[in-house]
């Protein structure tokens, strides 16, 4: 039997381009959807996809959440490893930076700390380059790099991922997971099907003329297919 991958936040953009390699690469997968008639989405996003329609059975879902403990147990039983994509990235700054920051601090922390009760020892954690990049340093920023939450101007979702990917290590130090993050930059490249969430959504905005201005504006941009590749290469590496 293949091993078990649990993928969470499945629906997700970058999160179907991972189902997507690793259903290719052989793994089954396990992804948890917050509704279960998500499911079909993903099932219908990847199918035309696939190397061999017959990996479809090789995919699965449970219904779990970032921000409640139900579900967790049952979805960590039996993996092998687990690939943690789900953190939410809205387009706009929320009203109250918690309502972005709680669910990935607090979810993050949920998935380290179900997956260290049911012994599972890797983690592949989707971070992002907010989580390094400090536009005051003037020089080449590293892995060693942090952001600071603190910084001025820091928006909500820079310091969620930031205190997200501290929270990881920090657990993953105190509970023997080996864990690898995945810090990417803005990640574009094809959709699998029409839900594809804020990063192409921003893109979208910008053809459609929804601003009255267009600004000097730039983006590191990293294509979808090679983060999803990139996270397939920290599992199996």
């Amino acid at each position: 039997m293949p091993d078990t991958i649990l993928l969470t936040g499945a629906s997700g953009f970058i999160a179907k381009h991972c189902a997507l390699a690793l259903l290719n690469a052989g793994y089954a997968v396990r992804g948890t959807v917050r509704r279960l008639d998500r499911g079909a989405e993903v099932q219908a996003a990847v199918a035309p996809h696939l190397d061999d329609r017959a990996a479809l059975d090789r995919l699965s879902f449970v219904a779990a959440d970032l921000t409640s403990d139900a579900g967790w147990p049952e979805a960590m039983a039996g993996v092998a490893a687990v690939m943690h994509t789900a953190s939410p990235f809205p387009i706009s700054e929320p009203k109250d930076e918690a309502d972005l920051i709680r669910p990935a601090v607090e979810g993050t922390a949920r998935v380290l700390n179900a997956a260290a009760d049911a012994g599972v020892g890797r983690i592949v954690l989707t971070s992002s380059v907010v989580a390094i990049a400090d536009l005051r340093r003037k020089r080449v920023q590293t892995a060693e790099d942090w952001a600071d939450p603190e910084a001025p101007g820091a928006s909500a979702y820079g310091k969620s991922k930031t205190l997200a990917e501290r929270e990881a290590w920090a657990i993953a130090g105190a509970r023997g997971l080996a864990l690898t993050t995945v810090n990417p930059a803005f990640v574009l490249g094809p959709p699998l099907d029409a839900q594809f969430g804020s990063s192409v959504g921003v893109i979208r905005r910008f053809l459609a003329g929804k601003d009255p201005a267009m600004p000097r504006v730039g983006f590191p941009v990293v294509d979808v297919r090679d983060v999803a590749a990139l996270h397939l290469r920290a599992l199996q590496r």
